[in-house]
């Protein structure tokens, strides 16, 4: 299987992204998102999905963190479509339950062609301290539509913020490892009976 990295910048008028991975890294990471909540949950992704991830970030936070981490998430998604390119050889389908303390959460992945977000996570505060918690919606929205991935997160319990969020994003990481492994026995095989994902 050939390298699977890509670096995909994004500049409009809000903001200014580039991501660069490796899918088959170690989990190494840095980030300058400016949103240091966000960076928080994607250096779960990266150490738990085992995926080399740098993320640099220029955005107009003087109004609110939204085009940024809105855009993040569409701009590592199309990183993970580049790196992955005909998918030929991968598990496609993966998933995780993450627990931590109190919380636990489910996270189901299919780099299926088709973008498709289910997400259930109610959380019992609206900040986690100056993040907006429904951002993790719009990241996720933009990475699915972007990365043409169908992905259902449910955070099944938790009482604290902060532990459901985690346990949501390392379930995520976890999910993507599994789904991008190449698997052994299907070779070069695309993962489809349609011939194209």
């Amino acid at each position: 299987m050939a390298d699977r990295k890509a670096d995909i910048s994004r500049d409009t008028l809000e903001t200014q992204i580039r991501v660069q991975i490796n899918l088959d890294g170690t989990g190494e990471s840095s980030f300058d998102t400016g949103v240091p909540f966000l960076d928080h949950m994607l250096e779960q992704v990266a150490r738990h999905g085992l995926i080399d991830m740098q993320i640099s970030a220029k955005g107009d936070l003087h109004i609110d963190a939204h085009h940024t981490v809105e855009d993040i998430g569409i701009t590592l998604g199309k990183a993970v479509a580049s790196a992955l390119a005909d998918k030929k050889g991968i598990r496609r389908y993966g998933h995780a339950y993450v627990p931590l303390d109190e919380a636990l959460s489910r996270v189901v992945i299919d780099f299926s062609g088709r973008p498709g977000l289910e997400y259930h996570a109610d959380y019992p505060r609206a900040r986690i301290g100056d993040f907006d918690v429904d951002l993790f919606h719009e990241f996720f929205q933009g990475f699915i539509n972007h990365a043409q991935a169908t992905l259902h997160i449910d955070n099944l319990r938790g009482d604290n913020a902060h532990h459901i969020a985690e346990t949501i994003f390392k379930a995520f990481g976890r999910a993507v490892r599994m789904a991008i492994e190449p698997d052994a026995r299907m070779g070069d095989i695309l993962p489809s009976t349609k011939g194209s994902l």
